[in-house]
């Protein structure tokens, strides 16, 4: 019985790792010119605008739009002046920042 709650609870790790890594899928730039012209999201200029607000200077290293939980989110990552790779997180639609982490 113990070795049968043991494999039930590593199952259920399993399935809770799985399903927490599956939850964003990146768009291509067919989907995001699709999602720009159709008003959904904002332009990509523009929200690396509110980015280097924040980072005046910066570099950007990298940008992808990104569906997570329903929401849309441009994954900015971003070299600061400092010589920092910074993470952001925008929301797609608004241009909120959702997230501004070191990148390790």
């Amino acid at each position: 019985m113990l070795t049968t709650l043991r494999n039930s609870g590593l199952c259920s790790l399993l399935l809770l790792v799985l399903s927490c890594s599956a939850g964003a899928r990146d768009l291509d730039q067919d989907e995001a010119l699709r999602l720009r012209q159709a008003g959904h999201i904002l332009p990509l200029e523009q929200l690396l605008g509110i980015a280097l607000q924040r980072y005046p200077g910066a570099i950007l290293l990298e940008a992808e739009l990104e569906e997570e939980d329903d929401i849309l989110i441009y994954e900015v990552e971003l070299l600061t002046r400092q010589g920092v790779v910074r993470e952001l997180e925008l929301d797609a639609r608004d241009g909120r920042i959702l997230k501004d982490e070191v990148d390790d």
